[in-house]
């Protein structure tokens, strides 16, 4: 595939202007087939984006599972959001867990606060995984939709490393997974039972989309994780689990609701694949763990 060199983008996916310093980026991808942008490191001119927003009342919700032991990682994920997140803009930060009493005081900058989420305890993982969607659903309806503009959806086991401002806020946004970015599509592990309401066929997919970075204006985000929990009903009814659980709903749902913003694997790293020079800055990262410790 030829990379294309392409122009700015605000929130939208609007174009601003061809940057002043020649081409942005010739080593990636920068633009999709249907033209929404992928938003890597010099793609995009942040003091643009932040005064198109100077005078809004623009308030952004981070929404994480923090579930039994995996309370231990909500500490290095909100403070580094505080040094990283939407710095200089309101945002809520929105807590899922069953451990209340366990939750860390923190200090927030002016228009950030925190807002905790009381869950019961789920007996295995894949059962909070699979459970996120309606979660998220259900008070995304009930409450989020009157708070918040747009809501971001991450793992809790990640911190924030560098800056992730405004350039990933559009209508529904997807992030690639760090380990098939490269990948062609027939390597992607997209569910691939027919039976399953995750199934992709062979000859079809785009990209492969992570799980644990999603999101969009609020009214978009329920759309996703409505079709994800009622297709996650209707194959456990069947006594299908999809093959990477919620994850593998997102990616269908991408599929035939494309994304209007892709963000780059720089906005969710593992160290699991190593330190590619393509990958300039890494924003939002994988926290070291034991997974003998964090069993569930």
């Amino acid at each position: 595939m030829r990379l294309r060199t392409v122009p700015l983008y605000d929130c939208a996916g609007k174009t601003w202007r061809d940057t002043p310093n020649g081409p942005v980026r010739t080593d990636v991808q920068t633009l999709t087939p249907w033209l929404a942008p992928v938003v890597w490191n010099g793609t995009y001119n942040i003091g643009i984006l932040n005064k198109q927003y100077n005078k809004k009342t623009l308030r952004i919700g981070l929404t994480t599972f923090a579930m039994k032991k995996y309370i231990v990682f909500l500490k290095p994920l909100i403070e580094t959001a505080e040094m990283f997140f939407m710095v200089g803009h309101k945002v809520n930060y929105y807590i899922f867990t069953d451990r209340i009493n366990e939750v860390p005081t923190f200090s927030f900058g002016d228009g950030r606060q925190l807002m905790i989420i009381q869950l019961p305890a789920y007996q295995r993982w894949q059962d909070v995984s699979m459970r996120r969607m309606e979660t998220i659903q259900d008070y995304s309806r009930q409450q989020f939709l009157h708070e918040v503009d747009y809501l971001m959806c991450v793992d809790v086991d990640m911190k924030f490393t560098d800056d992730v401002g405004l350039e990933i806020i559009g209508d529904l946004v997807g992030s690639l997974h760090p380990g098939y970015f490269k990948s062609s599509r027939d390597q992607y592990p997209y569910e691939r039972r027919a039976l399953s309401q995750a199934f992709i066929p062979n000859d079809e997919g785009d990209y492969y989309y992570a799980g644990g970075h999603f999101g969009g204006n609020v009214q978009e985000v329920i759309k996703l994780t409505n079709h994800c929990h009622h297709a996650i009903l209707a194959d456990k009814a069947n006594n299908i689990e999809a093959r990477w659980h919620d994850e593998s709903y997102i990616n269908k749902y991408f599929l035939h609701h494309k994304p209007t913003k892709v963000l780059s694997p720089e906005y969710i790293w593992l160290y699991y694949y190593g330190d590619p020079p393509i990958i300039q800055r890494k924003r939002f990262v994988e926290v070291p763990k034991s997974r003998i410790l964090l069993r569930y």
